[in-house]
C-alpha cells in the first residue's frame, strides 16, 4: 500500500458501513437507536481497529510499548513480528471472548486497576515457569520429537541433554526455566568421566587401574607436582584428574555458550534459563561449581558477560558462608564472579521462610528440601497437595494490582482514618476479582491434554506418570502449581496516602507492612477458599511499570511523587532515585520478603569498580544474612568494548579508552536478569535506569 492512510482502509469501509446503517435508524425525536446488533457491529469495529494498528506498530517496528515489552526477546525479526502478530492477535480473542464474560473482571482491566501477565498464552493453556528434575532426566533418558535421548554417561553429554530439555521445554511453556540444584544433578558425571579417563589408561597401558575407579578424592584440583610415572597409581589418578577438571570445564563453557545462543518459541528468544547452585560438598560438586564459575568469570565470546543462565547462589550457614565451611572457598570465588559478571545472584537458605525442617547437612539428597528460585524472582516451595520443595513445580500463572490507582482515588479523603479505611476495602475488593480471574484461567488450564506438554506430562511435573493417555487432562497434575497475586508500586502508594514513602517515613513504613501483611492474609484465605496453592508476588514489572503509570497520567494528571515519573517503582522497593545506604535499603525491604512468599528480590547499587572490591560483594549478602532477606543481588556498572573487548567501570563510558571504538556494550539488569544493550529497553524501563542512586 502506498501509504498510512490505506492500511486501515478495509476498516475505514467498515466504519462507514455501520455509519449509513445508524443514520437510517432515527426516531422521531432525531435520536439515533443503535439497537443490539449495530452496537456490537460498532464493537467488533473498534476491535478491529484496535488489532490493526498493533500490527501496523509491528511491521514498522516503532511502538516501545509493543515490541519492546520483553527486552529478551527480538521482535525485530521475521519470526519475532510473527510472534508478536500472533501475540497480539491472542490478546484481542482472549479480552473479547474469554475475560468480556465476568465483569467486574473486564471492568477491573479497563480501570487499570488489575493487569494478566502474559494474556497473550492464555488461549493455549500454557502454564508459566517450572524447576526441572534434572537428575532423574540426565540418568534415564528421554525423548523430544523424532528423538529418544539416551542416559548421559559423562559430563559432555549430560551438559548437552541439560541444554535439549532446556530448548525443548521452553516451547511448552511461556516463563522461564529452571534447574533447582544444578551441582548435586552433574556431580555424578564428574566421577563418570574421572573413571573413563582411568579406563583410558588401562586401554593404553595394558594396566589394571581399577582400584582407582572409586578412590576417595577429596577434591578436583589440577596438580603438576607428581613425577611423571606411569607405574605409579598416584600419577595415574592425579593425571586423570587434571583431565576431568578440564572436561568439565570445556563443558560449563559449552553450557553457557549454548544457553546464550539457543533459540526457542520460533527461534523468537533465547531460554530464559536459571541455574541454582552452591550446596553440594562433594568432591565431584565442587568441581561443578568451581568449573562453572570459571567458565562464567571468563565470559563468552570475546570475553562478554553471559545474560544466561541466571545463576543463583544458595548460600547456607554451614555449607558455604562461615570461614570454617567446606564450600567458602566456593563462596569467595561465587563473589569475585559477581564482581565482574553480575552473577551469581544469592538466595538465602537459613531465613526461616526458606528452611524445611527435613533438611539434613549429612543427607546426601538434601537438596530435595532446599528451596530454589527463578532468576527474575518467582519463588516456589510450600505445596499444599505433597512435599514442600522447588524440584519439578512451578508457576502456573500470575496477575498484579496496581495499589497506586486504589491509593490515589483515596487520596482527596481528608480524615485519614477514613482514607485508610476506603483504601483497604477497596484493596480487598480488586484482591476478590484477581483471585477469581487467576482460578478461572486455572480452570481453563486445567482442561488442557498431556499431548499439548509432551515434555512436561511425561517427564517433569509431580504424578505425571499417572497419567496414562496423551488425551487426558492435566487437573489433577498442575493442581500442584502455584498462582500468585502481585502488586507494584508500594512507593508511590505510600505517597498518595501519607506524603512520604517508606524509605524515609517510620510511619509509612509501617503502613507499608499493613498493607502488605493486609494482602498476603487475603491470599491466604484465597488459597483455603479455592484448595489451591495462592500466594503473594513482588511483581518483577518490566513493561507494567511504564502501563499502569501512562493510563493513570492520563486520568489524574501529573501528581508529584506518585505520577510524574514514566514508571513505578517495582512491588516494595524503596525508589530507585532515594538516596540511602544500603543497610538502610536492607532493613526497609527485608520485613516484606517474608509476606511475598510467591517471590521478592532484593537489589544494592555499587559504585566503583567491583572487580577491585570483592569483599563490597560479601558485604551485601551479609546484610542479607542479618536481616533475613530472602533472595538477592548486585548491581553495577560494567563496560564491554565489542571490538578489543576492553572492560571497565567508567559510567556513561562513549569511547573505548583502549581502542578507541564506540562500539560499547553497557551490562545492566532490567529485572531479575541481565540485557546485553540497553537498546532493547522500554521507554520507561530506561527512565528508571536513568534515576537509579548509587546506595553508600
Amino acid at each position: 500500500m502506498n501509504n498510512e492512510c490505506s492500511e486501515n482502509k478495509n476498516n475505514l469501509v467498515f466504519f462507514n458501513k455501520i455509519s449509513r446503517k445508524i443514520n437510517t435508524e432515527k426516531t422521531q425525536s432525531n435520536n439515533f437507536i443503535l439497537d443490539e446488533k449495530i452496537s456490537e457491529e460498532i464493537n467488533h469495529g473498534k476491535i478491529l481497529d484496535d488489532l490493526f494498528r498493533a500490527l501496523g506498530e509491528i511491521v514498522k517496528i516503532k511502538c516501545f510499548e509493543i515490541t519492546k515489552e520483553n527486552a529478551n526477546m527480538n521482535s525485530e525479526t521475521p519470526s519475532g513480528m510473527m510472534m508478536k502478530f500472533a501475540s497480539e492477535l491472542s490478546k484481542s480473542y482472549i479480552d473479547n471472548n474469554v475475560l468480556c464474560k465476568d465483569k467486574e473482571i473486564k471492568n477491573a482491566l479497563d480501570a487499570n486497576l488489575l493487569h494478566i501477565h502474559d494474556k497473550d498464552y492464555y488461549v493455549t493453556k500454557g502454564l508459566n515457569c517450572m524447576h526441572y528434575p534434572l537428575g532423574k532426566l540426565l540418568k534415564n533418558g528421554f525423548s523430544v520429537l523424532y528423538s529418544d535421548n539416551r542416559p548421559a554417561k559423562r559430563i559432555e553429554s549430560a551438559c548437552m541433554l541439560t541444554c535439549i530439555i532446556f530448548e525443548a521445554v521452553q516451547n511448552e511453556m511461556f516463563g522461564g526455566q529452571s534447574v533447582p540444584a544444578f551441582d548435586f544433578y552433574l556431580a555424578p558425571y564428574v566421577r563418570m568421566s574421572y573413571i573413563e579417563e582411568i579406563k583410558n589408561f588401562e586401554n593404553i597401558l595394558d594396566k589394571d587401574f581399577h582400584s582407582l575407579y572409586d578412590d576417595p578424592i577429596d577434591d578436583y584440583i589440577v596438580k603438576n607436582d607428581i613425577p611423571h610415572d606411569l607405574n605409579n597409581p598416584l600419577f595415574i589418578k592425579q593425571f586423570a584428574i587434571n583431565r576431568t577438571v578440564r572436561r568439565v570445564f570445556q563443558s560449563m563453557e559449552s553450557l553457557i555458550h549454548n544457553l546464550n545462543t539457543i533459540h526457542s518459541r520460533g527461534g523468537n528468544q533465547v531460554v530464559f534459563s536459571s541455574l541454582n547452585y552452591g550446596t553440594d560438598t562433594s568432591a565431584e560438586g565442587r568441581c561443578i561449581i568451581r568449573e562453572l564459575l570459571n567458565a562464567t568469570y571468563i565470559g563468552v565470546g570475546s570475553g562478554a558477560t553471559a545474560i544466561f543462565p541466571i545463576q543463583i547462589w544458595k548460600k547456607k550457614r554451614g555449607v558455604n558462608f562461615l570461614p570454617e565451611d567446606r564450600n567458602y572457598d566456593l563462596y569467595q570465588l561465587a563473589c569475585k564472579v559477581t564482581a565482574k559478571r553480575f552473577y551469581p545472584n544469592f538466595i538465602n537458605l537459613d531465613t526461616p521462610f526458606n528452611t524445611h525442617e527435613k533438611w539434613n547437612v549429612n543427607d546426601p539428597e538434601r537438596y530435595k528440601y532446599e528451596v530454589a528460585t527463578m532468576g527474575c524472582r518467582t519463588r516456589v516451595f510450600d505445596d499444599r497437595f505433597g512435599e514442600k520443595t522447588s524440584i519439578a513445580r512451578g508457576n502456573l500463572s500470575f496477575s498484579t494490582i496496581n495499589i497506586v490507582k486504589i491509593a490515589i482515588q483515596c487520596m482527596n479523603i481528608k480524615d485519614q482514618d477514613e482514607k485508610l479505611n476506603t483504601f483497604f476495602a477497596e484493596l480487598s475488593k480488586i484482591m476478590d476479582i484477581t483471585a477469581r480471574q487467576l482460578v478461572e484461567r486455572y480452570n481453563y488450564q486445567k482442561t488442557a491434554k498431556a499431548k499439548q506438554f509432551p515434555v512436561l506430562m511425561q517427564y517433569i511435573w509431580p504424578e505425571c506418570e499417572t497419567l496414562t493417555s496423551k488425551e487426558q487432562e492435566i487437573g489433577d497434575i498442575i493442581k500442584h502449581g502455584t498462582l500468585a497475586i502481585g502488586f507494584i508500586g508500594l512507593a508511590e502508594c505510600l505517597i498518595a496516602l501519607t506524603g512520604k514513602h517508606h524509605g524515609e517515613s517510620e510511619e509509612s513504613q509501617k503502613l507499608g507492612i499493613k498493607i502488605i501483611t493486609f494482602m498476603k492474609d487475603r491470599t491466604r484465605e484465597f488459597a483455603d477458599k479455592y484448595n489451591l496453592n495462592i500466594s503473594l508476588f513482588a511483581t518483577p514489572a518490566e513493561g507494567l511499570s511504564g502501563k499502569f503509570v501512562k493510563k493513570d497520567k492520563e486520568e489524574f494528571g501529573i501528581i508529584k511523587g506518585v505520577t510524574d515519573k514514566d514508571y513505578y517503582t517495582n512491588s516494595n522497593h524503596v525508589p530507585v532515585y532515594y538516596h540511602c545506604s544500603p543497610k538502610h535499603k536492607a532493613e526497609i525491604e527485608a520485613p516484606y520478603h517474608a509476606l511475598t512468599l510467591a517471590g521478592h528480590i532484593f537489589y544494592v547499587e555499587i559504585d566503583g569498580d567491583a572487580t577491585k572490591n570483592i569483599q563490597a560483594i560479601m558485604d551485601i549478602v551479609d546484610l542479607m544474612d542479618k536481616n533475613n532477606i530472602g533472595y538477592g543481588a548486585i548491581n553495577h556498572n560494567r563496560n564491554h568494548c565489542l571490538n578489543c573487548s576492553f572492560e571497565n567501570s567508567e559510567h556513561n563510558l562513549k569511547v573505548c579508552p583502549n581502542c578507541g571504538s564506540d562500539n560499547i556494550d553497557m551490562i545492566q539488569r532490567i529485572t531479575g536478569y541481565l540485557v546485553g544493550t540497553t537498546n532493547k529497553w522500554n521507554n520507561a524501563k530506561l527512565k528508571e535506569l536513568q534515576d537509579r542512586v548509587v546506595h553508600k
